[in-house]
């Protein structure tokens, strides 16, 4: 592995960490969640850049399904994470707080709502549409030796397990109220016990990863037949 695809994959490892802190404010207050979207908002630029080849390669190529669904969720999460990146400095309170923000609060609130939500889900499915190359990186090795004592279909049974908690995980966190703001005002239970709000986030994250990994495999079967 290149040492630029070391630093890709440990940037992406360290983002996926720092989303599922920020998800867990009620645990580590509000400052610790400034400082955790600020090292976000860092680490999102670096990602970016390292990735800037494919923004030259958008307009170079054929669109098959699966590019178009592709390019439309990265798309979709670039737009969420300038959202999230405005609220969030328009919001702060301690490390952004000599930025003037008097007014816009209201709007700010209510765009970083929907971003958290949107962005979550946002996030599992680019993870899944890049599952081949990301796990591939870090544990080809080791899933070449473990397919020679499991089968693949134990890993898939095991992958649509998560999923399908993920999908009780989805209706149960109230997901659906926050990615259409039906509620401007979120459900905090401040005395949840810290391993099963985890378990159950990154059981939704498993979903959305186990659709779009799966989603894109049916998509390139059906490429290659037509």
């Amino acid at each position: 592995m290149s040492g630029k695809a070391k630093r890709k994959i440990s940037v992406d490892i360290l983002m996926t960490i720092l989303l599922l802190f920020l998800n867990g404010y009620p645990f580590w207050g509000e400052v610790a969640h400034e400082w955790a979207g600020a090292g976000l908002l860092v680490l999102f630029i670096i990602h970016n850049i390292l990735n800037r080849s494919c923004y030259r390669r958008i307009f170079k190529g054929k669109y098959t399904p699966a590019r178009i669904v592709l390019l439309t969720t990265d798309l979709l999460l670039l737009a969420v994470m300038l959202i999230q990146m405005y609220s969030g400095i328009v919001l702060s309170r301690h490390v952004f707080e000599f930025l003037p923000a008097e007014s816009g609060l209201g709007l700010a609130r209510r765009l970083h709502i929907l971003g958290a939500y949107w962005r979550f889900l946002l996030v599992g499915f680019h993870l899944g549409l890049h599952w081949n190359m990301a796990a591939g990186a870090v544990c080809s090795r080791l899933a070449s030796e473990r397919r020679k004592a499991v089968p693949q279909a134990c890993f898939t049974a095991i992958a649509a397990m998560i999923a399908g908690y993920g999908i009780f995980v989805f209706f149960k966190r109230d997901f659906p109220v926050y990615l259409f703001l039906r509620s401007e005002f979120v459900f905090l239970d401040f005395s949840e016990p810290l391993a099963l709000f985890y378990l159950d986030y990154l059981a939704l994250m498993g979903l959305c990863i186990f659709v779009a990994h799966f989603g894109r495999k049916l998509w390139s079967k059906d490429s290659g037949k037509n």
